[in-house]
C-alpha cells in the first residue's frame, strides 16, 4: 500500500487562506482606558486591534468614553479596562468591606502566616472623648500583648507535641509549627489591625466599590474610597519609571530633540481609569435604602433577643421568591439568624411583605444595579455564625452571594484549638471578654460614629454572622476545598458541617461530595 506523504509545512499560503487563518497576540503597554476603547471598537469599526491602537490617542478615548459610558449607558465598555492597586496600612475592617464584591480579584497580607504584632493599628477619631479614646488603645494593646503571649505558648507547645520528622530540615519544622501557632493567635487580632492587599479589578468594579466605600458610615471606609478615586484618575506608579527618567537623560544628553520625543513616551504620566470612574460618588439609593431597611428590621423583631442558631444552618427552600426576598433584604440590617426573621416576615400580610421588598427598589436611580440582596432564588442557603477570622477565608467565594451582618459582640466568641493544650485559654478567654467589654462602653460614647468605632476593637475570635446562597455545584466545591486537612480548623469544621446539612436534606446528592471529615486527626506538618 503506497503511503500518503505528509503535507509541506514550508510550503507557500496564497492571500486567500492566509486571510482565513485566525490571529492571537497578546497586548502590552496600551492604558487600561485606551485598551478599552480599542476593543468596544471591535462592535463599531472592521479595524484590526493593532490598527485601532495606533491611531487611538487618551483624548479620543476619553471623548468615546464620555459618550457611550456616561451618556448612553454602555456599562460593559467598563469591563475592559482593568486597573491594579495596591492598598496598604489600611484596617482589617476597612479590608473586609473593600473586598466585598462579587467581581474582585486580589491577595491580602496572612493572618495566618505571617506575624502581624509590629504591623501597627488604625485609631478612630474620638473627638473630645478622651476617655473613649484612652480605653481605645488600652483594649488595642492588651489585644496585641495576648496575641504574642498567645503565639508563644501556643508555638512551644507545638514543639512538644509534634516531634521533628527526621527527613525534615529544622527551618522547615519550625516554620509550619509557627504558621499553626499564628493559626491560634490571630483569634486574638483586633480589626484596627493594618494589613495591606493588592487589587485587580476591571473599571465598572472600581466605579462601584469607590461608590460603595463612599457611602460607608464609617471613616476610614469613606477615606478609601477617596484615595482609590485618585488614585485611579491620578497618574500610576511606574514600576520601572526611574529607570525610564534615566534613560530619557542619557538620550537628552546626546541629541536633545531625541530627549524629548523620548520624554513623551518613557516618563509621561499614565493615568489608568482618569475618565470611568471620575463621576463616582456617594450612591443615595444604598444610604436610603439601607436606613429605610434598618428601621423595618427593627420594627419587625420588635427587640427581640437573638435566637440561637448553629454554626451552619441550611434553609429549607419551600419559601416563597417574596419571602425569601423580603428576609434577606432584612437580613443584612440586624444581627438575628435568617429563621427567625423569616418567621416574622412569612407572618406577615402580602401587602406589608412587598412593602418591604418595595423599600429595597422605591430609591433606585436610572443607573443603580439592584442591591445584592436581590440576587434570589437559589437552592441551597447556609445561614452560618463563625469567628471572623475563618470567615475571611469563605469571603473569597465569589460564586456565591454574600450577605453579611454588622459586626457585633453579641454572639460571642469561638475557642480555637490548641489554647487549652498550651496553657493560656483562661489568658485568651479574659482578653476577649475584655475587649467585648470594651466595645460595649465604646459603642455608647459620645463620639459622632462611637458605634462604627467601637468595632475596631473586636477580635478576629468573635462570632460574626454572613448568609450564604448558592448552586449544588458551588456547595460540593466549598465543602471539598475548604474542608481539606491543609486547612485552619475553624473554615474546615464550616465546611464539613455544609455537607453534612446537605447529606441530611439531599441524602442521593451526598455521594458526589469528596468532603474530608473535620472530626478526623490532622497531620500539622502537612499544610
Amino acid at each position: 500500500m503506497t503511503e500518503t506523504p505528509p503535507a509541506r509545512t514550508d510550503a507557500p499560503v496564497s492571500p486567500e487562506s492566509r486571510n482565513n487563518q485566525t490571529e492571537v497576540f497578546a497586548v502590552h503597554g496600551a492604558d487600561p482606558e485606551v485598551l478599552a476603547y480599542a476593543m468596544a471598537k471591535y462592535s463599531r469599526s472592521a479595524l484590526s486591534m493593532k490598527e485601532s491602537l495606533r491611531e487611538i490617542s487618551s483624548q479620543r478615548a476619553e471623548q468615546f468614553l464620555n459618550t457611550f459610558y456616561f451618556q448612553y449607558g454602555h456599562r460593559s465598555i467598563a469591563d475592559l479596562a482593568h486597573v491594579a492597586f495596591a492598598v496598604e496600612r489600611l484596617s482589617l475592617l476597612a479590608a473586609i468591606v473593600l473586598v466585598d464584591e462579587q467581581r474582585w480579584d486580589g491577595q491580602e497580607r496572612s493572618t495566618r502566616y505571617q506575624n502581624f504584632r509590629k504591623s501597627g493599628w488604625y485609631m478612630p477619631d474620638f473627638g473630645s472623648d478622651a476617655s473613649s479614646a484612652n480605653r481605645y488603645r488600652e483594649t488595642i494593646d492588651q489585644l496585641f500583648a495576648g496575641y504574642h503571649k498567645v503565639f508563644e505558648a501556643v508555638f512551644a507547645s507545638l514543639q512538644v507535641q509534634v516531634p521533628k520528622p527526621e527527613e525534615m530540615k529544622q527551618e522547615t519544622w519550625e516554620r509550619t509549627l509557627k504558621a499553626r501557632a499564628f493559626d491560634v493567635a490571630r483569634y486574638l487580632l483586633p480589626l484596627a489591625t493594618n494589613t495591606s492587599l493588592g487589587q485587580i479589578v476591571n473599571a465598572r468594579t472600581l466605579e462601584t466599590q469607590i461608590s460603595r466605600l463612599l457611602t460607608s458610615p464609617i471613616a476610614e471606609v469613606r477615606q478609601l474610597g477617596v484615595r482609590l478615586q485618585a488614585a485611579a484618575t491620578g497618574p500610576a506608579w511606574n514600576v520601572y519609571g526611574d529607570d525610564f527618567a534615566a534613560l530619557q537623560r542619557d538620550i537628552a544628553a546626546l541629541d536633545p530633540a531625541l530627549g524629548e520625543r523620548a520624554a513623551a513616551l518613557l516618563t509621561r504620566d499614565v493615568k489608568t481609569a482618569p475618565t470611568l470612574v471620575k463621576y463616582a460618588a456617594i450612591n443615595e439609593y444604598q444610604a436610603r435604602t439601607r436606613e429605610e431597611l434598618r428601621q423595618a428590621a427593627a420594627d419587625l423583631l420588635k427587640g427581640e433577643a437573638i435566637e440561637a442558631a448553629p454554626l451552619v444552618d441550611l434553609i429549607d427552600s419551600a419559601d416563597s421568591l417574596e419571602i425569601d426576598l423580603a428576609t434577606t433584604l432584612l437580613y443584612g440590617q440586624c444581627h438575628n439568624p435568617y429563621r427567625q426573621i423569616r418567621r416574622h416576615v412569612a407572618a406577615l400580610s402580602e401587602a406589608r411583605r412587598n412593602e418591604i421588598i418595595d423599600f429595597g427598589v422605591r430609591h433606585r436611580g436610572p443607573h443603580d444595579e439592584l442591591l445584592r440582596e436581590f440576587a434570589a432564588g437559589q437552592a441551597l442557603r447556609f445561614d452560618i455564625l463563625m469567628d471572623i477570622g475563618g470567615f475571611r477565608d469563605m469571603h473569597r467565594h465569589r460564586r456565591c452571594v454574600q450577605i453579611l451582618q454588622g459586626f457585633t459582640a453579641a454572639h460571642g466568641y469561638a475557642i480555637p484549638e490548641g489554647v487549652s493544650e498550651a496553657g493560656v485559654q483562661p489568658l485568651y478567654e479574659e482578653t476577649v471578654q475584655s475587649a467585648h467589654a470594651a466595645y460595649a462602653a465604646l459603642a455608647a460614647g459620645s463620639a459622632p460614629e462611637a458605634a462604627d468605632s467601637a468595632q475596631y476593637v473586636l477580635p478576629l475570635g468573635t462570632k460574626n454572622r454572613a448568609l450564604f446562597k448558592m448552586d449544588f455545584a458551588e456547595a460540593l466545591y466549598i465543602s471539598e476545598l475548604r474542608s481539606a486537612p491543609q486547612g485552619h480548623f475553624s473554615y474546615r469544621r464550616v465546611a464539613w458541617e455544609m455537607y453534612r446539612a446537605v447529606e441530611r436534606k439531599h441524602p442521593a446528592l451526598a455521594p458526589y461530595f469528596r468532603a474530608t471529615n473535620a472530626d478526623e486527626l490532622v497531620d500539622l506538618l502537612k499544610r
